[in-house]
């Protein structure tokens, strides 16, 4: 999918949201194809432990494909503690199990428990660990809460952009208010229950012409599976006049009201 708008993204830098912290990250690419993933859900607060290649990295420039407000503002640190230090809560994201207690999320389940604990004041950090080797287990220990995607046990491998896509998509989905279904309808606005009243019916009259319901007694259940059927459809009021215009057409019926053809058994 593309698309940008740089004015709306540049207008959400002012709502960082949880930082993600990159545990030795080791490829400049990685690093940008992460800001991108970031920005692409609102995220902009990108902090680096001991990055391999150095900082900053013209290769992070380039792979980040103009998501330069989080380029632009990445942190440096040299240890993980210090890159968390100012974080009241922090998650780490892990594919294996850890010999130590704690809570584990799915990212859904710690983007609800992260957007709860946002609106009480807590700034949150979400840690991701090297590509090779993930974090270590003293990264781990820093940690409230443990993040766990339910991957394919079989094959459960994300590249570094990957998995804090997997995050930033679920942070962002938690707080959206789009409605579960939309319907673009264009110009035309959907069609009200009068419109499709006069519908059915002009339908309905023009099968009994038609010789259609030709077992009386079926016809309610017909007429009820039509209508639903039409409903289903959700009509535009421009569909509902189109749909006048085809029965009136294949009922033979002329201008003047004289039939154009008679019906053939």
């Amino acid at each position: 999918m593309a698309g940008t708008d740089g004015t709306r993204g540049r207008a959400e830098a002012g709502a960082p949201g949880p930082a993600i912290i990159l545990v030795d990250p080791q490829m400049g690419e990685n690093i940008g194809t992460t800001a991108r993933a970031m920005l692409n859900f609102g995220l902009t607060d990108l902090r680096l432990v001991r990055p391999r290649d150095g900082w900053p990295n013209p290769r992070a420039v380039s792979a980040a494909s103009g998501a330069d407000i989080v380029l632009d503002t990445v942190r440096l640190f040299d240890k993980t503690e210090d890159a968390a230090a100012d974080c009241r809560r922090l998650y780490a994201t892990t594919a294996r199990p850890r010999d130590m207690v704690k809570p584990v999320l799915t990212p859904r389940g710690a983007a609800a428990e992260i957007r709860a604990a946002e609106a009480g004041g807590a700034s949150v950090g979400i840690l991701f660990g090297a590509e090779r080797t993930g974090l270590n287990n003293d990264d781990v220990a820093l940690a409230d809460t443990v993040i766990t995607a339910p991957l394919n046990p079989s094959f459960s491998s994300l590249n570094l952009a990957q998995a804090v896509l997997l995050v930033a998509a679920e942070y962002r989905q938690a707080a959206d208010e789009t409605p579960p279904r939309q319907l673009q309808t264009g110009d035309s606005p959907l069609a009200d229950t009068k419109a499709l009243v006069n519908l059915f019916e002009h339908l309905e009259g023009a099968l009994d012409t038609a010789d259609f319901f030709r077992v009386a007694e079926k016809r309610p259940s017909m007429v009820r599976a039509l209508r639903n059927m039409l409903h289903r459809a959700d009509l535009t009021e421009q569909e509902v006049r189109t749909w006048h215009g085809i029965i009136t057409a294949l009922s033979g019926m002329r201008k003047d009201g004289s039939a154009r053809f008679e019906r053939r058994d």
